[in-house]
């Protein structure tokens, strides 16, 4: 079949979230029986406190935990998730994925950003379970920490960045990146989370997503394990307690919308439910 991308209409958008929100509720399902603590968000956390829900244009839905409790839900999920409505995918379980963080999809939905339409497994509707690991305390120190995770992300972007950036050179440089192995990378990206959990501190982030915030390069632990539960689409979720210190520090003066041309979700993708045959 050949795959159409378009910018998505505004009735796809909404029956999108709501297939997210399904998933949001496992999550919460799952972590509420086995114990395992969570939290929304990103732009997630921003249309709670905004929308009461989702940001009208958003696309996506985060969830973040810290490494323990990411490691507890994975395992979690062989046992509890509802496998006939979703399926985890990590590293661990599917060969090909590309990234360093977990993804529950929809089974009977296909999604797909371009440039990603080669990547070899299933590409449902998805929402993001991001693991959260130590950054060093030190200023210099945790630059350093960041030149690492720039690299490791590189390499593991590579395939995607190889057929899809915009500048030919740096198709060329992801081309030249793409000839390190998956488990090579991902053996970079083992180590690189072992040493950085190997004493707590005050900042954590996601290893392999760009974390710049104007220098800083990492969050407040606090901001992931002080929680509140927050009204999202009717539902309440656990989110950062202190939100306004949260919001304020990643998107600054949160409560102004952005220009129009701003409030867009990702341009190009291919969206569909599948039938039965489909499958």
């Amino acid at each position: 079949m050949v795959m159409e991308y378009r910018a998505m209409p505004p009735e796809d958008l909404r029956q999108m979230q709501l297939i997210q929100l399904e998933m949001l509720l496992e999550v919460d399902r799952i972590c509420k029986k086995r114990d395992i603590r969570y939290c929304i968000i990103a732009g997630t956390t921003l249309g709670a406190v905004r929308h009461k829900g989702y940001i009208p244009w958003d696309d996506d839905a985060d969830v973040a935990m810290l490494r323990p409790e990411y490691e507890k839900f994975c395992k979690a999920c062989e046992e509890e998730l509802d496998q006939t409505r979703f399926y985890l995918q990590t590293h661990a379980n599917t060969p090909g994925y590309r990234w360093g963080y977990g993804k529950i999809r929809r089974v009977g939905t296909e999604f797909v950003r371009k440039g990603q339409e080669h990547m070899p497994y299933r590409t449902g509707v998805f929402i993001d379970i991001f693991p959260l690991d130590n950054v060093p305390d030190n200023l210099i120190v945790r630059r350093i920490h960041n030149l690492a995770c720039t690299v490791i992300r590189k390499m593991l972007w590579s395939e995607v960045g190889a057929k899809s950036d915009s500048k030919l050179m740096m198709r060329g440089i992801y081309r030249g990146l793409s000839l390190f192995s998956r488990d090579f990378v991902f053996s970079l990206y083992d180590k690189l989370m072992r040493q950085s959990n190997k004493k707590p501190t005050q900042l954590v982030r996601i290893l392999t997503f760009p974390t710049p915030n104007n220098g800083y390069y990492g969050y407040y632990k606090k901001w992931y394990v002080e929680l509140a539960d927050i009204e999202f689409e009717g539902h309440y979720f656990p989110a950062a307690k202190d939100y306004d210190g949260y919001l304020t520090f990643k998107f600054g003066k949160y409560l102004e919308f952005p220009p129009l041309e701003q409030r867009q979700g990702h341009a190009s993708t291919h969206y569909r439910l599948l039938q039965p045959d489909d499958e």
